[in-house]
């Protein structure tokens, strides 16, 4: 049986590898060196061998241990995820701004809190005494998946909430996106080309794959990370604002977007608007507008929801960054194992401020979805604002002129398609023209 010194020993360094991951993962501002960390996890991992009994599924030696799943389990949210209703241009966010004054009966200038929206998989965590116990997908808002074992291995999830500044919740739901950056997005795609598996088609697609593997290995393979923006049900701790929740969640080691803006009116959320939407070139992850919520948890509960969507919040959603231009040729890009890839060549056009003369077809059965044919006039869009796709095609461009196409039949397409049609052409060749 283990001493109570033991047991002092292995808590005690359980709490400060979460804090140094916390200063690491987290606020980018480590406190010891690689080697000290090191120390700690072979200390604490050494303990944890000669006393198998005080092992425990939150301790930072455990983020990739469990086995894998054969299905998900079914998870009910306390207090159901709602989806946001959406606004596209100012006229729809001053009319939310309007609607919400009407419901209060107030001509009082309402306060917002202004945040990013990112374009990933929301997920909700559930901490209890400062345990992280139980993690899960959306799914419907009511009912999600537990993808617990998976959220696990993200380094900034912390398995245990810090203490250090403010006691933790009795029980603490909290909710965020999980992303993937877009450097690393291209990285993971670049490396499963290689390997002969088809990419993802956009860093959201990547991260909400990622985190629904039911092998938690496979997760803790991908660049995943997560930043947090609301609360489910809190037992233990109160707060008035939705800024409150923002500011204080850091506390606890849960990481929120630097971005983040409280808001007088609803000008100074168009100017927050704006601002993001310039910045969202130089942003290393994918975001999708800005999300807006009524800062004063009272004007929250009186105000309450329609349908499935609550009458305190808007996303307010950036213009789509597409084009339309014309294919001049579907050229292949070879991996290292063969797989192809096939690349629409175009007409330059600018996309988001960036002129683009390439974009993906991802595999045949995207060309055969959209029915592309050289010589289509074509929509195209900045994927992820980073990878140009066709997206669509422009029926009434067309002149009869156009050329259809297929994959080379000796050749593995992007997508794992093989196809065994004429005509043949050599194998340095991939797609072909078919009348």
């Amino acid at each position: 049986m283990a001493s109570e010194a033991i047991k002092k020993r292995i808590e005690k360094l359980r709490e400060e590898i979460e804090y140094h991951n916390y200063r690491y993962y987290i606020l980018d501002q480590p406190e010891i060196s690689d080697a000290e960390y090191d120390r700690l996890m072979r200390e604490l991992e050494k303990l944890e061998g000669q006393y198998p009994e005080l092992r425990s599924p939150n301790s930072p030696t455990q983020r990739v241990g469990a086995s894998p799943l054969e299905e998900f389990e079914v998870v009910r949210h306390t207090i159901p995820m709602l989806s946001l209703a959406n606004a596209f241009d100012e006229s729809e966010a001053r009319d939310f701004d309007k609607r919400i004054k009407k419901f209060l009966g107030t001509s009082e200038e309402i306060e917002y809190a202004a945040e990013p929206k990112f374009d990933g998989l929301a997920v909700e965590l559930v901490y209890e005494q400062g345990q992280f116990v139980v993690g899960s997908t959306r799914g419907d808002g009511v009912n999600g998946e537990n993808i617990t074992q998976n959220l696990r291995t993200l380094r900034t999830i912390p398995l245990q909430l810090l203490r250090k500044e403010i006691p933790v919740p009795e029980r603490l739901e909290v909710r965020g996106e999980v992303i993937m950056q877009l450097k690393r997005f291209k990285e993971l795609n670049r490396k499963r080309e290689e390997r002969g598996e088809p990419p993802f088609a956009n860093p959201r697609n990547a991260a909400a794959g990622s985190v629904r593997q039911l092998d938690p290995k496979i997760t803790a393979g991908r660049p995943l990370e997560i930043y947090f923006y609301a609360l489910g049900e809190v037992r233990g701790w109160t707060c008035k604002t939705q800024w409150d929740v923002l500011k204080t969640l850091p506390r606890w080691g849960l990481r929120t977007n630097p971005h983040i803006r409280k808001c007088k009116n609803i000008e100074e959320v168009l100017d927050y608007y704006h601002d993001m939407n310039e910045k969202r070139e130089t942003l290393p992850y994918e975001i999708d507008g800005t999300v807006i919520k009524v800062n004063r948890f009272d004007l929250q509960t009186r105000l309450g929801e329609i349908a499935r969507s609550p009458r305190w919040a808007l996303a307010f959603k950036f213009q789509p960054k597409k084009e339309t231009t014309k294919i001049l040729d579907i050229r292949v890009q070879v991996g290292r194992t063969g797989a192809l890839t096939p690349v629409a060549v175009m007409e330059p056009v600018k996309v988001g401020g960036v002129e683009v003369s390439r974009a993906t077809l991802h595999n045949q059965d995207e060309i055969d979805r959209l029915g592309v044919r050289i010589g289509d006039t074509v929509v195209i869009q900045r994927a992820g604002d980073v990878i140009p796709e066709v997206v669509q095609v422009v029926p009434s461009k067309r002149t009869g002129k156009k050329r259809s196409l297929r994959c080379h039949p000796n050749a593995r397409c992007a997508g794992q398609r093989w196809l065994k049609r004429k005509p043949f052409i050599d194998a340095s060749a991939s797609i072909v023209p078919r009348n």
